[in-house]
């Protein structure tokens, strides 16, 4: 299973070096670098105009993506950004104009050929509160709570790890933090053989959660306020979707005390007109008497 999820990993590494590869090529003819061939689901198109057009045509071209973060993270003045995927540095740029001079926006990509191309694209912008960093998604070089915002742009369906994806995310997030990702996500009706047979791993598709798993994904790793935002159908079943998410607060984490008053007497909304047996194979009279925590209203 990890040879098979290394061969993905570098499979997906040499598919964005490439396409990292061409646009710099194209910077040398005549006419300006070429875009890297996606469909209308993909890339460049899904920004405004005005938006392309004050950014270094090979940022424009690299853009692989399946959606727009930065319009719907609701970036303000002097926040930190981090962008998981970062790629030719279409978002990092967008993003640092958005935070201002007060702010910072960050990249982060496993593939030497885009760093090399953000950093050509952030130079030419004139950006100068960004910072590109070599890593993988599922081990963030970054310290605990320095986040305001994480962004992505179909990346994280391209991790061999997505769990690990989530958590750290989580970690790197300041208490408050948010999350505003575009991603491909699947139906729920469909499996993982059915999502492959709509395209591959690399393409985007194969690696695609459903829409509750990603729910569930984040869940596990303690986010809340979690929605998850269809936009538009990149294949049968398959969508782009906006997902937001928040990082709980120290106040709105609940305490030891809190949730072992949740598990009172081993049922759920203890003592209350809608309270149930935590466990199925008990009544509630049951749970309370098993429990022996006195509560036998």
């Amino acid at each position: 299973m990890a040879e098979h999820s290394t061969d993905l990993r570098e499979t997906v590494r040499e598919r964005y070096a490439a396409a990292a590869v061409k646009v710099t090529e194209g910077n040398a003819a005549c006419c300006g670098p070429q875009p890297v061939e996606v469909d209308e689901n993909f890339g460049s198109t899904l920004y405004a105009a005005d938006e392309r057009d004050i950014l270094p045509a090979e940022a424009v071209a690299a853009s692989l993506g399946c959606g727009n973060p930065t319009a719907v993270a609701g970036l303000r003045e002097g926040e930190r950004v981090l962008d998981l995927g970062s790629g030719g540095g279409i978002d990092v740029l967008l993003s640092a104009r958005r935070v201002g001079p007060t702010g910072k926006a960050y990249g982060l990509d496993m593939t030497d050929e885009m760093l090399a191309l953000a950093l050509a694209n952030a130079g030419k912008a004139g950006a100068t509160n960004v910072e590109f960093l070599k890593g993988t998604i599922e081990a963030i070089p970054l310290p605990a709570n320095t986040i305001d915002v994480v962004i992505s742009n179909c990346v994280i369906n391209l991790s061999v790890d997505k769990p690990a994806v989530f958590a750290e995310t989580f970690r790197v997030l300041k208490p408050g933090g948010r999350i505003g990702i575009s991603d491909v996500v699947a139906d729920d009706t469909l499996t993982s053989d059915q999502r492959a047979e709509r395209g591959d791993y690399v393409g985007c598709i194969a690696g695609a959660l459903s829409f509750a798993e990603y729910r569930q994904g984040l869940e596990a790793a303690g986010f809340t306020g979690i929605e998850i935002t269809p936009t538009h159908q990149v294949a049968d079943g398959m969508h782009s979707a906006i997902v937001r998410a928040t990082k709980p607060t120290a106040t709105d984490t609940p305490t030891e005390t809190t949730k072992s008053a949740d598990a009172c007497c081993g049922v759920n909304a203890c003592c209350t007109s809608g309270e149930t047996s935590a466990d199925p194979a008990l009544t509630v009279t049951e749970a309370k008497t098993a429990s022996g925590c006195g509560c036998q209203n």
